[in-house]
């Protein structure tokens, strides 16, 4: 039996405040991503355990830069305060920012960000330059399973 993929692709507009704490990595683009953010993430799945008040160690932030040269990749976890940050770690605070995001899976991200443009145009949204936000990949984590729920937040002009 073939399984069904747990990517809805429904997409919406919310608004989110965040406060995340966690480490980047930065490499030539598009040349070396995605193993940049796989790397990235793996480095901080050993250390995400030293970052204190976080409200849910399952859920993986990670917002990132990026030009036609190089890109800059977070894994981050969300933090309810600054409190002490690890050494080599940083912390992000990001301001209400209002996001066009879709539901996706670690196998399906590619149609994700086709769907979420697409709707965003369709929809009249524009995208929020980097200068006021970042986008987003929030990855669902669990155990034992090959297809984990991944959402994509794309910070458009309110």
């Amino acid at each position: 039996m073939i399984q069904n993929s747990i990517a809805t692709f429904k997409c919406e507009v919310i608004q989110r405040k965040l406060q995340l704490v966690g480490q980047c990595a930065t490499g030539n683009f598009p040349q070396s991503f995605p193993d940049v953010a796989i790397n990235v993430q793996k480095e901080f799945e050993i250390r995400r355990n030293e970052v204190r008040n976080v409200v849910d160690p399952e859920v993986i932030f990670s917002p990132y830069l990026s030009n036609n040269l190089v890109a800059t990749y977070f894994a981050c976890v969300e933090v309810k305060e600054f409190d002490s940050i690890p050494s080599g770690m940083m912390g992000i605070d990001i301001p209400m920012t209002t996001y066009a995001k879709v539901s996706c899976s670690n196998k399906t991200i590619e149609k994700g960000y086709e769907r979420i443009f697409s709707w965003m145009k369709d929809n009249g949204y524009q995208h929020e330059s980097f200068e006021k936000a970042l986008p987003i990949e929030i990855f669902y984590y669990e155990d034992n399973v090959e297809e984990e729920i991944v959402e994509l937040y794309i910070p458009i002009v309110d």
